[in-house]
């Protein structure tokens, strides 16, 4: 009997030192000062400046259209993710005139017409020049350029003061980590600069804030044009939808951030000879679609 109070005393012992020691630590936790959650910036507001026009949705085949030229009378030149074919888009009909194939599946990105020549660049750097492109019989002729698909080639425009095309780039430069190159296919050669012809700076003051580690996602070209009568060169960027409108040495002059809802992904963009000014987007649960966009 004497035992077994022992070991009962022991039992109710043990019980309130544990009882203590849990006290102690409630107390402590609760006395301890808490993690004060990090507040989410608010997304930056879209420009007021950028307004739509009109618009028009694209047809299935171009849910992903991601390169443009403006044709005239309504009608556009388009390009997509996948298919090596230049679709002739109607927007007074909404449909597609005519398809001009001039190339395996692969991810094209851009387009630019010369003359009666249109030129489509491939995210690799492989230019396609598709000479008499409207013709029954169009003679191509593919270029191999210095750019990789590290490169991530996007943009592709006409320069007509300078006969050459400018190409913009997406990826990460093999020799600088804080630019991304602009550069120049010669008309006449036939041969891409070996350096940019101007750089964008990945630090340049007018750049959103870089939310990302990495440096190389603060600036992410999705395609580039020459503004007919100013001459100025004008940028989009899908990642995070906006408009750049740039000086002749790549700086940048005014930055809009575009409507995330409106433009989901910006990636073609082209003037008519008058400067009217029109923007592509790649579809998600919508259709694909032209806008027509003026500048305030």
């Amino acid at each position: 009997m004497k035992r077994f109070q022992i070991i009962l005393a022991s039992l109710l012992l043990s019980c309130a030192v544990l009882a203590c020691d849990n006290g102690n630590a409630h107390a402590m936790a609760e006395g301890k000062p808490k993690k004060a959650k990090k507040k989410k910036k608010a997304p930056e507001a879209a420009s007021a400046a950028v307004l739509i026009n009109q618009k028009w949705e694209v047809p299935e085949i171009l849910r992903e259209v991601s390169g443009i030229a403006y044709l005239g009378n309504g009608q556009f030149a388009c390009v997509q993710d996948e298919a090596g074919v230049i679709f002739i888009y109607n927007t007074k009909t909404q449909k597609i005139d005519r398809q001009v194939t001039f190339g395996a599946a692969g991810d094209y990105e851009g387009i630019a017409l010369v003359g009666t020549t249109a030129y489509v660049v491939r995210s690799d750097g492989h230019l396609f020049e598709v000479a008499d492109w409207q013709s029954q019989a169009p003679k191509i002729q593919e270029h191999t350029t210095s750019l990789t698909e590290a490169h991530n080639v996007e943009g592709l425009t006409y320069d007509p003061k300078n006969e050459r095309l400018l190409l913009a780039i997406k990826g990460e430069e093999a020799n600088g980590a804080d630019y991304k190159g602009v550069y120049a296919f010669s008309l006449g050669a036939k041969k891409l600069s070996a350096e940019p012809i101007f750089k964008l700076s990945l630090r340049d003051s007018l750049l959103a804030p870089n939310q990302k580690k990495s440096l190389s996602k603060a600036w992410q070209p999705s395609e580039i044009a020459i503004h007919p009568k100013t001459g100025d060169i004008y940028l989009t960027e899908a990642s995070n939808p906006q408009l750049f409108i740039l000086n002749q040495d790549g700086s940048i002059r005014t930055r809009h951030k575009l409507s995330d809802t409106a433009f989901y992904k910006p990636e073609g963009i082209t003037f008519s000879p008058e400067g009217e000014l029109f923007i592509s987007n790649e579809g998600k649960k919508e259709q694909g679609n032209i806008l027509l966009v003026s500048l305030k």
